[in-house]
Parts: C-alpha cells; sequence; structure tokens
C-alpha cells in the first residue's frame, strides 16, 4: 500500500510536466514544424484546455505536498514525545533507584549499629528503618 501512495505522489508532478510540454508544443510549433500538428484541430483552443488542466494539475500537487508535509510534522513530533517520554521514563527510574540505594545504605548502617552495640537507641533506630521498609517494601 505505502509503494501505491509513493508512486501515486509522483503522478502531479509528472502529469503536470507533460501538460506543460503540451502547451509549448502547442503554443509555439505549427504543422510546418511539426506534421503531427495537421492531425490536432484548433491547437490554441487545446493549448487552453491544457493549461487549464495544468492549474488543476499544479492545485492537485499542492494539496499532495501539504498533505506529505503535514504527515512528516506529525511523525516528527510524535518521535519528539516519544523521546521527552523515554527520557521522563528513564529520570523517574534514576529517582527510584537513587532512592532505594539511600534507604539500603540507611538500613544497613542501623544493622551494623545495631549489632556493633545493642543499645536501645540503636534497637529504635533499627526498628524504624524496619517500619520504613514494611511500609514501601512493594514501591522499593
Amino acid at each position: 500500500m505505502r509503494r501505491w501512495i509513493n508512486l501515486l505522489a509522483l503522478l502531479p508532478n509528472t502529469l503536470l510536466t507533460i501538460l506543460v510540454i503540451s502547451i509549448a508544443f502547442l503554443r509555439f510549433y505549427d504543422q510546418t514544424d511539426f506534421t503531427l500538428l495537421g492531425y490536432v484541430a484548433h491547437p490554441r483552443t487545446w493549448s487552453n484546455r491544457l493549461t487549464v488542466a495544468a492549474l488543476l494539475v499544479a492545485m492537485v500537487n499542492l494539496g499532495v505536498e501539504w498533505n506529505r508535509r503535514n504527515r512528516e510534522t506529525d511523525r516528527l513530533a510524535r518521535a519528539e514525545a516519544q523521546r521527552i517520554a523515554e527520557e521522563q521514563r528513564r529520570i523517574a527510574e534514576a529517582e527510584r533507584a537513587t532512592r532505594r540505594a539511600r534507604i539500603e545504605a540507611e538500613r544497613d548502617l542501623a544493622l551494623l549499629n545495631f549489632l556493633v552495640d545493642p543499645s536501645p537507641h540503636n534497637r529504635e533506630v533499627l526498628m524504624q528503618v524496619i517500619a520504613l521498609l514494611t511500609e514501601y517494601r512493594d514501591s522499593l
């Protein structure tokens, strides 16, 4: 499907080129230059008709190019939004990892303090760290 869309996008430019060449051929040459023009009745009238057709094709080409640019701009905007979302996700993950490391260091320090000196104060600090770990168990 994508190939056909790309092929059809070339059609207006190609048709416009052919029309402009035909207009010039009908407008500036006569049957003394090309005997083929002897078969065309009223070359000026046909030239005028082809000029109108060329204007219509130019308008179609403008629409095709406008659509292509809008799709490209859309694609770039989506890619930028995806990049920003990925960056925010990476930042949030880094913040979670930092918080997790800080809490784990606090836990290890409290446990070591309690093992070295099992005083009531160190026991209370260890219990607070255990309560914090219990509270945030799923989010860590």
